[in-house]
């Protein structure tokens, strides 16, 4: 039996209710007809034009994503038992898609894929880094945060810590102020941080370093490459953290350049390789990826034969992937030239709007530019921490090709 339904009503278009259908949780400005004035951040009932029922979600008119669904089920009760079974569920993915070594970093809950609207959370070791970008989740984060807290608990998991990364412009999107800090601290711990990933070790800033402070979403791509690595000469461009070149290194390259623009991510890179054990055969670079590939080029340096591209994303919106494609082949096609015969290349993206048959147009237009042919090892995605729902193609945004030059 349905219970009682005491949630203002949104009513939006039939091509709305069309296109929501399969699952799709948000619902747009623009598709609005009709509300009974919910309360920002407060959760609303989507209905037809007709008086169908859609789903419920947190309304916000300051953004553009009018609705964020979180449930299609006439019967749940939107208490503390709802958000906790809800991220149970999502505990319970990651135990079952990963062993629980790989579990000691990785994202609990990944946004819409876990339905939870806005929200991500990172586990590094005892530190948990938390970003929230939705009125809703930020409402009843002292609901959602304490439930995880048990759970992780409940389950042997020793949390000291919890850092808010809330330091994202978006936020003033949906009508909320930037900050960051403590939501959580025990004793005196410290924000810094040492991970093992891959039997490789890193030290990780979760108060200051990028967005959660590391990029958990290539833990087996960088696994993958550094299964191909043995003996090579390999540049790692974009190294960051120097996570590709590391994972290289330790798996038997014969040498590796880690580049990156950032002097401060040079620096992470080196302190990272040393934390290892794995300075000997490594070289660290600070140079912008389109200059340092062209230098060798024009210097005629092709001694290279593992080349790794992992660049932030060019395009974050759809009227600029045009730009962003351009630019991709510009990078990937001095990266084929500079590869001989047999060379492998890694290469990635991370926007969601460079979709994979673009991305792998995108390929095939840099390999005629170069005049090089290509053999496809393997594609592969984000790792299964960051799950993909099908009718939410907004989740699935990493592509990862290993390639060959023939």
């Amino acid at each position: 039996m349905n219970i009682k339904r005491d949630f203002p009503k949104v009513t939006v278009t039939e091509k709305c209710r069309k296109r929501t259908a399969y699952g799709h949780p948000w619902i747009y400005d623009n598709e609005v007809v009709s509300t009974e004035n919910p309360e920002d951040g407060d959760l609303a009932d989507v209905v037809s034009e007709k008086g169908r029922y859609i789903g419920t979600g947190f309304y916000n008119s300051a953004s553009k994503i009018r609705v964020r669904i979180i449930s299609d089920n006439t019967n749940d009760k939107f208490d503390g038992d709802f958000f906790r079974r809800r991220l149970g569920y999502a505990y319970d993915y990651r135990k079952i898609v990963m062993p629980e070594e790989d579990r000691e970093c990785c994202r609990l809950i990944f946004g819409e894929a876990d339905r939870f609207p806005g929200l991500t959370v990172d586990r590094f070791g005892s530190l948990l880094s938390v970003q929230i970008l939705s009125l809703g989740i930020e409402k009843r984060r002292d609901i959602i945060l304490p439930a995880l807290l048990d759970i992780l608990e409940r389950d042997g998991v020793r949390i000291d810590g919890v850092v808010l990364r809330n330091d994202v412009k978006i936020r003033t999107l949906e009508g909320m102020s930037e900050a960051k800090g403590w939501y959580l601290r025990k004793g005196d711990v410290s924000p810094v941080t040492i991970i093992t990933e891959n039997n490789i070790r890193y030290k990780v800033d979760v108060m200051e370093g990028q967005k959660t402070g590391f990029f958990l979403d290539q833990k087996y791509n960088r696994r993958a490459a550094a299964a191909i690595a043995g003996g090579k000469n390999v540049i790692d461009c974009c190294t960051h953290t120097g996570s590709f070149a590391l994972n290289c290194a330790a798996g038997g390259a014969a040498c590796v350049t880690a580049v990156d623009v950032s002097e401060t991510a040079v620096e992470m890179a080196r302190e990272n390789a040393e934390l290892n054990g794995l300075t000997g055969n490594m070289d660290f670079v600070r140079a912008d990826m389109f200059e340092f590939l062209e230098k060798r080029l024009s210097d005629h340096d092709k001694s290279a034969d593992f080349i790794i591209l992992d660049p932030p994303a060019f395009t974050k919106s759809s009227k600029t992937v045009g730009n962003a494609k351009n630019g991709y082949e510009r990078l990937n096609t001095l990266a084929m030239r500079l590869l001989p015969r047999g060379g492998c290349l890694a290469t990635a993206s991370c926007s969601h709007f460079m979709t994979e048959p673009l991305f792998m147009q995108m390929l095939m237009d840099s390999a005629r530019a170069a005049g090089v042919g290509l053999r496809l090892i393997e594609t592969r995605k984000q790792s299964p921490d960051h799950p993909i729902l099908p009718a939410v193609p907004e989740t699935e945004y990493l592509k990862f090709c290993l390639l060959q030059i023939i």
